[in-house]
């Protein structure tokens, strides 16, 4: 689901770090060696149609690296 983000991230919380990550040799392969941590929030955001919702979204990040990763996981409102 492709989606622009159009507000701040709040309520942010790290749900797994380095290891515990399924997908960390991915991501050290695609984006190169860092603390990586997998994050969830809550954003405002716009969908494709137009529409603005309220999702609970998870990422990865890394510092040096950046956000990268960004799903829609369940919309709140």
């Amino acid at each position: 689901m492709h989606f622009e983000l159009i507000g701040e991230i709040t309520q942010v919380e790290t749900i797994a770090v380095s290891r515990s990550i399924r997908d960390s040799a991915r991501l050290r392969k695609r984006y190169g060696t860092g603390r990586w941590r997998k994050r969830k929030g809550i954003a405002t955001v716009r969908l494709v149609d137009g529409r603005i919702r309220r999702p609970e979204i998870h990422w990865y990040e890394a510092h040096g690296i950046g956000q990268k990763g960004f799903k829609i996981k369940r919309f709140l409102s």
